[in-house]
């Protein structure tokens, strides 16, 4: 699994965001407090708003909220709204990999590794990531 600045910036934004307690967080605010360039974070925020995982609202008081409870959005759903899957085998989604010879195996080794994977960012969640902190006094 490769980790792109898009899944890392997205996943710091929405913790920006959950961590804000509902308040609206502007996309200067969330630049600033994630150091996250600005451009950068533009294009990220409408995708999580078009996955339904942010509701923006403009104006003086305008920013984003989250569109559920932190507690009902996983990492997962983080990463899939900006990048689709979760994994990919040579750009390819792992389910449409076939290997010939020896090296047969290799596509169930890598279907149960992007299951592990996907159970391990969809069974995390905002809130626990927010609780970590909490824990680590950090």
């Amino acid at each position: 699994m490769h980790i792109t600045a898009r899944h890392d910036y997205a996943v710091q934004a929405m913790l920006a965001i959950a961590d804000a307690g509902g308040v609206h967080v502007t996309t200067g605010e969330l630049a600033a407090r994630q150091n996250i360039p600005a451009t950068y974070l533009a294009p990220l925020l409408y995708d999580l708003r078009r996955a339904e995982l942010l509701i923006s609202r403009a104006g003086n008081d305008g920013g984003y909220t989250l569109a559920r409870s932190a507690e009902r959005i996983s990492v997962g759903d983080v990463m899939r709204a900006v990048s689709g899957e979760l994994s990919s085998i040579r750009g390819r989604p792992a389910n449409s990999i076939t290997y010939v010879g020896a090296a047969q195996a290799l596509p169930r080794f890598w279907r149960s590794l992007h299951s592990a994977t996907g159970r391990m960012l969809d069974g995390t969640t905002l809130r626990d990531l927010l609780e970590r902190l909490t824990e680590t006094g950090g």
